[in-house]
């Protein structure tokens, strides 16, 4: 009977939708230039194979989805310059999730429910195979209000065309919120009732809310008294996502799952981060609870997706190979008028699949497979020893766009600096004690986007500490304060804890490399950190990559394998292209 409702409702949505008047989304063709400057010169801050338009400003991931076997992305952009501005939803599609076409603003602001700018949002599919896509939308009154549109045309299967609902806004900003404060819907979910869901990001007296909203039809809302979730002073929730996580499994489920064999993870934007709790929803009491009082406060002990330049970050369910695929915005840490004079800003991190560990405790991200068709020229190495003091290069890959996995051994733990991390801040001890403040165990690591002669460097390591009782812990850190020996750049460093033991476990670390960016994924995924570089020098074959161990007590390599990277294919739409 459920099955029913929801399908005698999507017909009775795809009826008014379809049968009515409707406003064209698409503005404009994509007029911000076609031309893909050359990384080693023009360009050297330019990624391989990270997504980024060919120009101009980019920020928040919006609406990933897999539609007749085409990956849609969306994202936050600025078509007129490379600073925040009027924003559109950029579009673009892909058959791997590695080389992209890009294609025409999809949603531009045309109507008095979006006309100052179109902000972020989630797609949903319909059952039929219907996407609609949920949007913020900032109206003639620069009110935040939740707006509704279609693809015009579902046999184009890049959805290259979009119309909205004449009836937007669908949802406006409750009593007590105030108009700037109310954003970002997430993807819709169905209830074992038939009855559509979301949660849409908010604050009211500074304490920070994701507002659920049910409907039976996908266009009528209404607000359920209570929250789904929220926490005291921590301002607006923005990018709010909400979804199940399969016990046990390495796999996705579809937003719309719900069982006793899932969990569900609640992730929300503020303070610069995204935090995360993983809990159990009972949906017939539309209520979230947290497991292990974790919440999303903010605090150290609070769990975060990513512990370094990481924002606003959006999920999908890939339904081709039953997985979640996270994406994030990856802001510029350099200046204003740089990113004018260069003429962009903002990457998106590569694509993670996400899954939660075998405890139940906490999520684990690692780039999704396909990464590996960009691989070649691989280089191992093994059982080499790096005593105190030792930098070992690691030659025969293009330092500056690498995926790099080592993993160290430690042996005589007992040696282990003493200090109790049980309520430390994990990013001011990697300030306090970076990569040149000598320990016992660490630090160790690998330096990337180095100089030759080490003036430049990225330092991503590990050090163990144990506490009084003898409880190991391990810190992770991105130290940037080598990075780069320009003055006006931010190279504020980076750290998080790794639930692992190593006394009985190697520590592991991959990274991918791309000119100025770094992503870290530290114990398989366990704890990530993405940091933005800009060092000085320009020619890229003269980026090199070292092992390094700077700690009293040795430890040992026991692999290392590397890959350069090939650069992915990013071209544009032949109909956006002949447009312009």
């Amino acid at each position: 009977m459920r099955k029913h409702l929801s399908s005698f409702l999507t017909l009775c949505f795809l009826v008014l939708v379809y049968g009515t008047p409707t406003i064209i989304a698409t503005g404009r063709s994509m007029i911000d230039g076609i031309f893909l400057p050359s990384q080693k010169i023009e360009q050297p801050y330019r990624t391989g194979y990270h997504f980024q338009p060919p120009s101009n400003w980019m920020n928040d991931p919006n609406g990933p989805m897999l539609y007749k076997g085409v990956y849609h992305f969306f994202y936050q952009y600025n078509p007129e310059g490379a600073t925040f501005g009027t924003i559109v939803w950029g579009h673009a599609v892909s058959h791997d999730l590695v080389n992209w076409i890009h294609l025409d603003p999809a949603i531009y602001p045309t109507d008095e429910a979006d006309i100052n700018s179109c902000w972020s949002g989630s797609a949903a599919i319909l059952p039929g195979n219907t996407p609609a896509m949920l949007y913020t939308g900032s109206d003639s009154k620069s009110r935040q209000v939740q707006d509704l549109a279609w693809p015009k045309n579902l046999s184009d299967p890049f959805l290259r065309e979009w119309v909205k609902h004449t009836g937007n806004p669908i949802i406006t900003p409750p009593a007590g919120v105030k108009d700037d404060c109310f954003r970002d819907p997430s993807t819709a979910w169905v209830g074992p009732d038939g009855v559509w869901r979301i949660v849409v990001g908010g604050d009211r007296d500074n304490n920070g809310m994701a507002f659920l909203y049910q409907s039976t039809d996908f266009l009528n809302w209404t607000r359920y008294e209570q929250p789904l979730a929220g926490a005291a002073s921590t301002g607006t929730w923005e990018c709010p996502d909400f979804f199940p996580v399969p016990l046990n499994s390495t796999n996705g489920v579809d937003t719309s799952s719900y069982s006793g064999r899932v969990r569900h993870v609640m992730k929300a934007g503020f303070e610069g981060h995204d935090w995360y709790t993983i809990g159990t929803y009972t949906p017939d009491r539309e209520n979230f609870l947290p497991q292990n009082g974790i919440s999303l406060s903010g605090s150290t002990l609070d769990l975060r997706y990513d512990y370094g330049n990481f924002y606003a970050s959006k999920s999908f369910f890939d339904d081709s190979k039953n997985r979640r695929v996270l994406w994030a915005w990856v802001p510029e840490k350099d200046s204003q008028d740089d990113d004018i004079e260069k003429g962009w800003a903002g990457l998106q991190t590569f694509p993670r699949a996400l899954w939660i560990d075998r405890g139940g405790k906490q999520l684990i991200q690692w780039p999704v497979e396909e990464i590996e068709s960009l691989h070649e020229n691989q280089v191992k190495l093994q059982n080499k020893k790096l005593t105190s003091g030792s930098v070992v290069e690691i030659q025969g890959i293009t330092a500056a766009q690498a995926d790099v996995t080592i993993s160290f051994k430690l042996e005589d733990l007992k040696e282990a600096e003493v200090l109790d991390t049980s309520s430390a801040d994990p990013q001011v001890l990697c300030t306090e004690r970076g990569a040149s403040s000598k320990g016992a165990f660490g630090p160790f690591g690998v330096l990337a986007m180095a100089s030759k002669d080490l003036k430049e460097q990225t330092a991503i390591f590990f050090r163990v500490f144990q506490s009084q009782n003898g409880r190991y812990s391990v810190l992770m850190c991105s130290d940037l304060s080598r990075s780069t020996v320009r003055s006006t750049i931010d190279t504020t460093s980076f750290g998080g804890f790794v639930d692992i033991d190593p006394q009985h476990n190697e520590i592991s670390l991959r990274n991918l490399i791309d000119h100025s960016i770094i992503e870290s994924f530290g114990a398989g995924g366990k704890t990530c950190i993405t940091s933005r570089i800009y060092p000085e020098f320009l020619n890229y074959e003269e980026a090199h990559l070292f092992a390094f161990n700077n700690g009293s007590q040795s430890v040992k390599i026991s692999q290392v394998s590397a890959w350069s990277m090939k650069s992915a294919e990013f071209v544009v739409d032949q109909i956006a292209k002949s447009a312009m």
